[in-house]
């Protein structure tokens, strides 16, 4: 029962007071959330690792991380089944409650042994993805099943820009607006809290370019179907120290400013989460040795990558997957230190290019 709320997710920052002293929660639509994330992509479909993140998801909300990342897909559903078992039992134990968790997921992509019968050829790009309305509360349906919860906090579209490799902009528009329609509808019932758009190539575009995706046009959009109130508030986008892009300018607002996706999501009141911090395990090794020097604190190379992408403006959290325990306790190190300033980050990026 319930959803993630102002008043209890600031009660399970409460409990965690040397944690935010240290600058480690953020506000995000109201809520506070740690700037560390857990999110639930790689791993084998196997009962082995259903318990690694049953048993990451438990040490993750003990040591003060309050937002979870899954999706219908990831694992052919067995993330978000292991997710909601986690929770369930820390629930039932009363370690935490509902309204202190923020969960998200996402619907897209089309899941072995998730697909409705009635889903129409026309109604699927690439054999493989779908906005189509009626898809989509299936899918919802699915994952609030799997998860054991009645309210989704955050529902993504997931990558919606692979459309546009088979449709034109327009079209896809048209798609997204029809969706956002059914989304505004979905949160209005209480199925969801927010939506948005989790995203791997359509932010980092510099638009026009072909797969980027227009985020003032899409918040126009939401806008049609929700008004001033509505409920696409999320963006999720790929931030590491090799992947930069969305600290970088790119036009998007009428008047020709050329700003970074976190600069027009905070003018259009979105909050943006960066994934693939650690690029799937790829930088938490090898780092350049005067990286330490510039983002002092860290002691690990996962902590380094972390703390730049949860340093960067305008990111309010940064997920990086957990598998196991160990993976969780060895990231919540990075609690014991504050974000580095926005001007490092900057610096390190203007310095990389």
């Amino acid at each position: 029962m319930g959803f993630a709320t102002r008043e209890g997710t600031a009660r399970f920052a409460a409990r965690f007071p040397a944690h935010a002293a240290n600058g480690f929660f953020r506000t995000a639509q109201g809520l506070t959330v740690s700037s560390l994330g857990i999110g639930t992509y790689l791993g084998g479909m196997d009962e082995e690792a259903d318990r690694g993140y049953r048993e990451a998801v438990a040490a993750a909300v003990r040591g003060g991380i309050n937002f979870i990342d899954t999706s219908l897909n990831y694992r052919h559903q067995r993330s978000e089944r292991a997710v909601g078992a986690a929770l369930q039992a820390l629930f039932e134990a009363g370690e935490v409650r509902r309204d202190e968790i923020v969960v998200c997921t996402k619907a897209g992509y089309l899941t072995p042994g998730a697909v409705p019968e009635d889903l129409g050829r026309e109604q699927v790009v690439g054999g493989m993805h779908s906005m189509e309305p009626a898809f989509l509360d299936d899918q919802l349906a699915r994952s609030r099943r799997n998860l054991g919860l009645e309210t989704i906090d955050v529902f993504y579209l997931h990558n919606p820009e692979t459309q546009l490799q088979f449709v034109a902009q327009e079209e896809f528009l048209a798609r997204a607006a029809a969706a956002f329609e059914r989304l505004e509808r979905l949160a209005g019932e209480g199925l969801i809290r927010f939506h948005g758009m989790a995203t791997w190539q359509g932010f980092r575009q510099a638009a026009p370019g072909e797969g980027a995706l227009p985020l003032v046009r899409l918040a126009g959009l939401a806008a049609a179907a929700g008004g001033e109130r509505h409920r696409f508030r999320f963006i999720q986008l790929p931030l590491n120290l090799a992947m930069r892009e969305a600290v970088t300018a790119r036009p998007e607002f009428a008047d020709g400013s050329a700003l970074s996706v976190p600069e027009a999501a905070a003018r259009l009141g979105i909050s943006v989460i960066a994934s693939a911090p650690l690029l799937q395990g790829r930088l938490t090794r090898g780092l350049p040795a005067e990286l330490g020097a510039r983002l002092p604190g860290p002691a690990s190379g996962a902590q380094l990558a972390l703390q730049f992408t949860r340093s960067a403006p305008g990111i309010a959290v940064a997920l990086a997957g957990m598998g196991r325990a160990a993976h969780v306790a060895e990231n919540l190190g990075l609690a014991a230190f504050p974000p580095a300033a926005a001007g490092r980050i900057l610096a390190l990026c203007q310095a990389a290019e």
